[in-house]
């Protein structure tokens, strides 16, 4: 299996851009990363004044018609506070757009805008994400459909169409930090996508090495097992030019959700130490960028990796340009590098077999 890279975003209105221009900046994005050949675009879900899009679906499918290869994900679907029917439904029809390009991320949210907006209890918080989640995998299984639940009224036998080009419609689990969730993915033998946004990723390895093994516990087969990294990213021509493009929109940004949620201000020595080589944000030359993806993968053993770019008033010139550098001298860089790393195992296997 090839190592993957995507790129993921929230289509930020930071900046004063408006919604209208933005959602064009995110088509042409998206254009621009399946031509530079990277495997998958994906699109945040937010209910708030700075983040454009609500219904990722939507947008996905208007990228679905404008690219040939690349696959398309949200990132995430707000599971908890969405009805997986409608989320089943929206999916199988961007899968059929798109030719059989279609993934859900399903997460319980990083922001809580949607669960009054929907009418739901912020204390139901994860029974309803295993419920609806249990749901949706259900849906997927296919028709007719039977389940019930203490939050949704219950299905009999109840047909859910349209269905979708693919026989299994992807599903990953997304998280970002909670143990139960990720054991809960793999105890249901789905992928995980593990959200990295501050501090050493290698604090982060604890909830894989959990996660493999609640995989093991299941029973499912090792070689199903799959790991995706999603951090933020800029690239540039020198590590300098990423910093000069990216940084201060970056730090605004993260002030801006820090003070909801009560964390401390964000200045340079917290960037710098950020975009260290061992910090969770990937920025700098086509090279440190590769390196930090790498190190990453040399941590998790991950088959794909989720670039998170435009992460505030970064300009829209200087994206397109970093999504050209990621796909052209990024992706090469470490599709070759993963490619070596996994030979010599592949060569000792063949030693062994043959004596």
């Amino acid at each position: 299996m090839n190592f993957e890279l995507g790129v993921a975003t929230f289509a930020d209105l930071s900046g004063g851009i408006s919604p209208e221009q933005r959602m064009r900046n995110l088509l042409e994005e998206a254009e621009l990363a399946d031509q530079v050949g990277l495997d998958l675009f994906a699109i945040g879900e937010h209910h708030r004044a700075d983040f454009v899009v609500s219904a990722p679906a939507v947008a996905l499918a208007a990228i679905a018609a404008r690219t040939k290869k690349i696959r398309l994900s949200s990132a995430v679907t707000v599971l908890s506070s969405d009805d997986p029917v409608r989320v089943f439904q929206e999916f199988a029809e961007l899968d059929l757009i798109s030719g059989g390009r279609a993934e859900i991320m399903a997460g319980r949210g990083s922001f809580i805008e949607s669960y009054p907006l929907f009418g739901y209890d912020l204390d139901d918080y994860d029974e309803l994400y295993a419920e609806k989640l249990e749901l949706l995998l259900a849906i997927r299984a296919g028709n007719p459909v039977n389940w019930s639940g203490k939050h949704r009224p219950a299905l009999r036998n109840a047909e859910i169409y349209p269905r979708p080009v693919q026989e299994e419609l992807p599903i990953w689990v997304a998280v970002g930090g909670t143990p139960m969730s990720v054991v809960r993915a793999a105890t249901l033998g789905l992928p995980l996508t593990l959200a990295i946004i501050g501090g050493q990723p290698a604090r982060f390895k604890p909830l894989v090495d959990l996660y493999d093994e609640a995989w093991d516990a299941a029973g499912h087969d090792p070689s199903g097992r799959r790991v995706a990294i999603n951090t933020h990213a800029f690239v540039g021509e020198t590590h300098n030019d990423a910093d000069r493009a990216f940084a201060a929109s970056y730090l605004q940004m993260m002030n801006v959700i820090g003070r909801e949620r009560g964390w401390p201000p964000a200045g340079k020595p917290q960037y710098e130490a950020l975009t260290a080589p061992d910090g969770a944000v990937a920025v700098g030359s086509p090279q440190e960028v590769a390196e930090k993806i790498l190190m990453e993968h040399e941590l998790f053993n991950n088959q794909r990796y989720v670039a998170q770019f435009s992460v505030g008033a970064v300009e829209h010139q200087e994206v397109l340009r970093s999504i050209e550098l990621y796909g052209t001298k990024v992706a090469p860089l470490v599709r070759s590098e993963v490619a070596k790393r996994s030979a010599p195992t592949a060569i000792a296997e063949t030693v062994t077999v043959s004596e």
